[in-house]
């Protein structure tokens, strides 16, 4: 086996790896966009903890065979650059989703979610989720709203019988 064969089947099966590991994947395709505008696009992500990286669609496609995201393959055409969120769903989308309003040239191709496959209104609905922060507040909130006012009721019912 030739060396280089080698360093593919490598290549291909650390692609496979990401694609497995993540909760969520985001298909970009980067055409247009320059030096300035691409560091952004990269620092961003890197806070987030996503990682960001150029593909070959022929290494992509052999890694993806047999994880059931066949729906992927359909978007293989023309510069691709994958965004793998391994700690939070939503951070890919919602980064790369802000980002293609400002830089108008960078589209996103598809997306996958935990192993489920997500076209481009998909990515931009998953984007347009509250962050987790958010939706754990809003939940203690509903229950912190639903104990005060048994407490208030408590309250008047204990003023109502004490005569106040």
């Amino acid at each position: 086996m030739s060396k280089n064969l080698e360093i593919k089947k490598g290549v291909v099966a650390d692609i496979r790896d990401k694609f497995q590991r993540a909760q969520t994947v985001v298909l970009v395709d980067y055409r247009g966009l320059n030096v300035a505008e691409d560091t952004e696009l990269r620092n961003q992500l890197r806070k987030a903890g996503v990682e960001y990286a150029v593909l070959k669609n022929t290494m992509i496609n052999l890694a993806i065979d047999g994880l059931g995201m066949d729906g992927v393959k359909a978007h293989l055409e023309g510069p691709t650059a994958v965004a793998f969120g391994y700690e939070d769903m939503i951070a890919p989308a919602k980064i790369i989703s802000e980002f293609s309003k400002k830089a108008k040239k960078l589209t996103i191709k598809c997306g996958v979610c935990d192993g489920a496959y997500l076209d481009e209104a998909g990515v931009q609905a998953l984007a347009n989720l509250p962050s987790k922060e958010t939706l754990i507040a809003k939940i203690m909130g509903s229950m912190m709203s639903s104990v005060s006012k048994f407490v208030y009721c408590v309250e008047a019912i204990r003023k109502q019988k004490a005569g106040e």
